[in-house]
């Protein structure tokens, strides 16, 4: 783990409205340092490292209201943004085509491409 001082910090929250049945209904995120102020979402795909335990941690979470298609399209983009994600904490540029080659499969399998 790095010595680096910390000199700031700041706090992202995701606020999590549910129904009688404990499912999503509405959830408002924050970001202080992006400005965001309890902005709408209708899903959300949290992982988190755990160095000690060597292991990823996650919440996966979307409201009741998000359709398949929506839930798709987040999903296209998420795997393009993890693409894009682990070359730049990598450099590993080859294994990062790889996986925007099959973003593109996954889309035009899942029908989500945009029409040309």
């Amino acid at each position: 783990m790095s010595e680096d001082k910390i000199t700031k910090t700041s706090t992202i929250s995701i606020n999590v409205g549910t129904n009688e049945n404990n499912v999503p209904v509405r959830m408002l995120w924050s970001a202080e340092d992006g400005n965001i102020d309890k902005a709408e979402t209708a899903a959300v795909l949290l992982s988190l490292w755990d160095p000690k335990d060597k292991n990823t941690m996650k919440i996966d979470l979307w409201t009741k209201d998000l359709s398949i298609e929506e839930m798709k399209q987040f999903f296209h983009q998420t795997l393009l943004t993890m693409a894009d994600t682990f070359e730049k904490a990598t450099g590993e540029k080859n294994i990062s085509e790889d996986l925007r080659d099959y973003c593109y499969h996954f889309a035009d399998k899942m029908d989500v491409l945009p029409e040309k």
